[in-house]
């Protein structure tokens, strides 16, 4: 197994560098080959470190004068921000410096920093971050869940390519079942940009099984589930939402009662593991899919055991070559050729029919 470098943005996120440095310094301690790289002011993280016994040999910093704020613009961070930490951390991987990196800071810097930086794998558009929701058999790939607000047909078509590849990976699934997610199951749901990509999925060589609803992330009917940023992003905080109720209908549900206490103690191992499939922080960030580099985007609000996980999950892609698996399947499906060719024939049939 070999040794991966992870760079981590140490000034990104709303408790930062406290629950960064403190993230990071978990991951050092326990990953079994690699180590990781704080970027970020070299006094503030330096004294946050004071605070830990940590394996220098696994621990190392890396000076970044600048931060990319959480309200700034990414134009304006990727202009005006050469020495952000971000941006830093990023060109780290770009020279070969490091193998991945983390971030909880601005997202959408941090996607346009990567894409501007980093490239585009051959054949991908718009890279899409993917995220792992948890369902009755599993887990359920979902994505885009913020990269791309605004998308045409053929970006749809290769998050479900890269998406179905992911499973593959991540999830062990031989032949993951592609859904895309709409209002209703039925040929007639979805709207103009559903319904263009529902043709073209269905000529792919994908396991598409049609229209999916919200519910079915959850059921475990489908493998991979595929929407647009902006949908994708309201089921994301939408599952964060309900993992957070959770946590506080329990705790509050259970008060002082003895009676509910008895009956909370009879249940707790349940309680808990369903609290652990429904805490982000057990996944850390998500990836950022079609980059030539491997980027973990996590919440703002990210914890120290989030940043942890994130470490942990994005050494785990890069000794599994999740890159090199997406940017051979897509050059071996000639997806965007495909794709192209597909929408440009959508395009003659609907002009044709007078819509």
């Amino acid at each position: 197994m070999r040794s991966v470098r992870v760079a981590v943005d140490a000034m990104g996120g709303d408790y930062a560098p406290e629950a960064i440095v403190d993230g990071a310094v978990r991951a050092a301690r326990g990953l079994r080959r690699g180590s990781v790289v704080l970027v970020g002011d070299r006094a503030q993280v330096e004294e946050e470190l004071k605070k830990y016994k940590y394996p220098p040999d696994r621990l190392s910093l890396v000076h970044a004068s600048e931060v990319v704020e959480m309200h700034e613009s990414p134009s304006k961070a990727m202009r005006s921000k050469p020495h952000s930490s971000i941006r830093v951390a990023i060109d780290l991987m770009r020279e070969g410096e490091v193998d991945a990196v983390v971030t909880a800071g601005n997202s959408g810097a941090a996607m346009a920093i990567a894409i501007w930086r980093l490239k585009k794998l051959e054949g991908v558009d718009r890279p899409a971050l993917a995220s792992l929701h948890p369902s009755l058999r599993g887990y359920t790939v979902v994505l885009d869940v913020g990269g791309n607000v605004d998308c045409r047909p053929i970006h749809l078509v290769q998050f479900a390519i890269m998406g179905s590849l992911y499973a593959q990976l991540v999830l062990r699934k031989a032949n993951p079942k592609v859904g895309l997610l709409s209002n209703g199951t039925e040929e007639t749901k979805g709207n103009e940009l559903t319904r263009k990509v529902h043709q073209l999925l269905k000529k792919s060589p994908l396991n598409y099984i049609g229209y999916v609803e919200g519910r079915d992330i959850y059921v475990g009917e489908v493998d991979v589930v595929v929407c647009d940023g902006f949908v994708g992003n309201v089921v994301l905080k939408t599952s964060e939402g309900i993992g957070e109720f959770m946590r506080e209908a329990f705790r509050g549900g259970v008060g002082k009662n003895l009676f509910r206490r008895m009956g909370y103690f009879l249940i707790r191992r349940i309680v808990h593991v369903l609290q652990e499939k429904m805490d982000y922080s057990h996944y850390g960030g998500v990836p950022l899919l079609g980059i030539n580099g491997v980027c973990f985007i996590c919440h703002g609000h990210s914890s120290p055991k989030a940043i942890e996980s994130a470490i942990y999950a994005a050494s785990d892609y890069v000794t599994q070559g999740v890159n090199q698996s997406l940017e051979k399947a897509l050059r071996e499906s000639e997806l965007k050729s495909w794709g192209q060719a597909a929408l440009r024939f959508w395009e003659q049939i609907k002009d044709k029919m007078g819509h």
